[in-house]
């Protein structure tokens, strides 16, 4: 088509309160389910309360504009998204306060007690055994935060940093850890005042928990280490969601809906404090451990990945349909009938999508009598692949919202009459040792997740594929799209792009399933799942990059397609939106920052929304 231009927690809290029992909570983290199952009823893979795509909570009345109520059991991942990457607010619920209160004042009736606690009263790791002086308890603290504080690697972006604060935060508020509600206080104050501890990515093997991330962004609160303060309202952002990598191989880019500041500027812990009105804390019995003792880097990574890859499947989903147009394939593989024999839900979503983005096609109604019989897998598979990708993020994104109002660090301190009698304790309070901070409920999600994302990249790169292979390609186009071929290579190399990204992705390997003992073999089993979360955000962003090739290449293969012939609402809305920032070729260019320019789109939600904004319904 040649022709067309570039244009809260209950306030009477119980001191025999479990998990299991109180405010409504199931000890699943999801304060609401659907029929299936599902965290957040009616949530979508993006991450979305709303369903929409956008990242933005919908129908709670919390997140949005106002500020994110944190109770220690409700967060969302649109409300931690919401947070670490537009700022929104915090509060801290009045219900969860009191939780916080009660929980102090057990910790307190253990010291009085006199009894040997893990972390609180002795050693850590390997020196469990070593007897701390009760006038030594608190200067154990601030020694734990400093010693553990050995991570390397690149520096954790601001939205990652904000991500971990958040969730260790909401964490805390369940009232099982035993910090004093001044450590809240001053988790919210900073994350309100745009205070963000310098935190090294590398260290962590998520179990006991993130120690190393959580002992840099706990020196702060103390005020040792380094902080990023934010000047004139925000932070410069480090990327913009292109898809670029740094020379560690971690996402470098990061989501269009972050808020860009003007300036950011580095200062020594006490004097971050300073400049935001805050004073440094001197960390109390058991607080330290508290806030190194947790899977909050995991969780927070795992989340930004669930909600941009939430984006990715949908924009995933139209240029899928793009392709099937513009190759003149058939959407009756996603015919209801078919999928209503083999009733996965994703797989019913992705041939909803791919029925209503072509609706109204008059490219497909152009060749519904041809001789073609059947289309390759790739298209006809389409809905199979897509769905089995957004069950996998489905699977994974309950595992984040289960995990970011669990509470995971150790010991846990429990009302008496809560746990069983043989738990250390005194009459009032009982301490139970275990291993919440161990990451595998995350890790090994993380790892599937990335492995089925690396699968959406690979049916994507193989319609690139078949809209340029000269060997597959329909009659009405020309080899690798170019207007004049051996003079032009036209678009042959970008889908070289996407079979070094798809080789890239499958290099990954799985994190989860490696272990190397530490602390003397007293802890003997790591689970590794900071290190899936940085690989399946790596992975995430190079299927997203793939993806928008394969937009870039449909919207070129359409300029093929007869002028009189109309796509459907929702492959139109992707066409021209792509059209709005890519013209058609016309002679040999470099294509990168063509990609790149689809990758924003696909990015910031901008290409689900517009789509949405045409066909019936949204996208699922």
């Amino acid at each position: 088509m040649s022709e067309r231009g570039p244009d809260d927690r209950d306030a009477n809290a119980d001191d025999g309160r479990d998990a299991s029992a109180d405010d409504g909570r199931d000890g699943s983290g999801d304060a609401s389910t659907d029929d299936n199952g599902d965290a957040s009823a009616g949530a979508d893979a993006d991450g979305d309360d709303d369903g929409d795509g956008d990242g933005n909570p919908g129908g709670n009345g919390r997140g949005g504009d106002g500020p994110v109520v944190l109770d220690g059991a409700s967060l969302t991942v649109a409300e931690l998204v919401a947070v670490a990457r537009r700022d929104v607010p915090v509060e801290i619920a009045d219900g969860a306060r009191v939780a916080v209160r009660e929980g102090r004042a057990r910790v307190e009736d253990l010291l009085e007690g006199g009894e040997a606690v893990y972390g609180v009263t002795t050693g850590f790791g390997e020196l469990v055994d070593t007897r701390i002086p009760r006038e030594r308890v608190d200067e154990l603290q601030a020694n734990l935060v400093r010693s553990h504080a050995a991570g390397t690697g690149r520096e954790l972006r601001r939205e990652e940093v904000r991500a971990l604060l958040v969730g260790r935060l909401n964490a805390l508020l369940a009232g099982y850890s035993g910090v004093r509600e001044a450590v809240v206080d001053r988790l919210a104050a900073m994350l309100n005042a745009g205070v963000h501890p310098v935190v090294r990515s590398r260290g962590s093997l998520g179990a006991s928990g993130d120690l190393a991330p959580l002992a840099h962004a706990t020196l702060v609160l103390i005020g040792e280490g380094e902080a990023d303060v934010d000047v004139d309202g925000g932070a410069d952002v480090v990327g913009n969601g292109d898809g670029n990598v740094d020379d560690g191989g971690d996402v470098e880019g990061v989501d269009a809906d972050a808020n860009a500041g003007d300036e950011v500027e580095r200062l020594p812990g006490g004097e971050a404090l300073a400049r935001a009105g805050l004073e440094p804390l001197r960390l109390r019995a058991k607080e330290g451990l508290a806030l190194l003792n947790g899977t909050q880097l995991t969780a927070g990574l795992a989340a930004l990945a669930v909600h941009d890859a939430g984006r990715v499947l949908r924009a995933a989903d139209a240029a899928g349909a793009l392709t099937t147009e513009v190759t003149m394939g058939t959407t009756a593989s996603c015919d209801p009938a078919l999928h209503r024999r083999r009733p996965h839900e994703g797989q019913a979503q992705a041939a909803r999508n791919v029925k209503r983005l072509a609706a109204g096609s008059e490219i497909v109604e152009s060749h519904r009598n041809c001789d073609r019989v059947q289309d390759a897998y790739s298209i006809r598979c389409l809905p199979q692949v897509h769905g089995a990708v957004r069950d996998a993020i489905a699977h994974l994104r309950t595992a984040v919202e289960t995990e970011l109002n669990s509470v995971t660090d150790n010991p846990l301190v429990f009302p008496r009459r809560a746990v069983d009698d043989r738990a250390t304790g005194t009459d009032r309070a009982a301490v139970l040792s275990g291993g919440n901070f161990h990451g595998e409920p995350l890790a090994l999600r993380l790892d599937y997740a990335a492995s089925a994302l690396t699968e959406l990249a690979a049916i994507a790169e193989r319609r690139v594929d078949r809209m340029v292979n000269p060997n597959l390609q329909e009659s009405h186009l020309p080899p690798f799209l170019a207007r004049e071929g051996g003079v032009e290579s036209g678009l042959m190399i970008p889908q070289y792009t996407a079979a070094a990204l798809v080789n890239e992705c499958r290099s990954e390997g799985r994190p989860a399933v490696d272990n190397t003992p530490v602390s003397g073999g007293q802890e003997d089993h790591v689970s590794m799942s900071a290190t899936s979360a940085f690989a399946t955000r790596r992975v995430v962003e190079r299927v997203r990059t793939v993806v928008s090739i394969e937009l870039l290449v449909a919207a070129e293969a359409a300029e093929f397609v007869g002028d009189d012939l109309a796509h459907g609402a929702g492959t139109g809305a992707a066409y021209e939106l792509v059209r709005e920032v890519v013209p058609p070729l016309d002679g040999d260019r470099s294509t990168s920052a063509d990609v790149d320019a689809v990758s924003s789109l696909v990015a910031s939600g901008a290409l689900g929304e517009a789509v949405d904004g045409t066909i019936e319904g949204a996208m699922e």
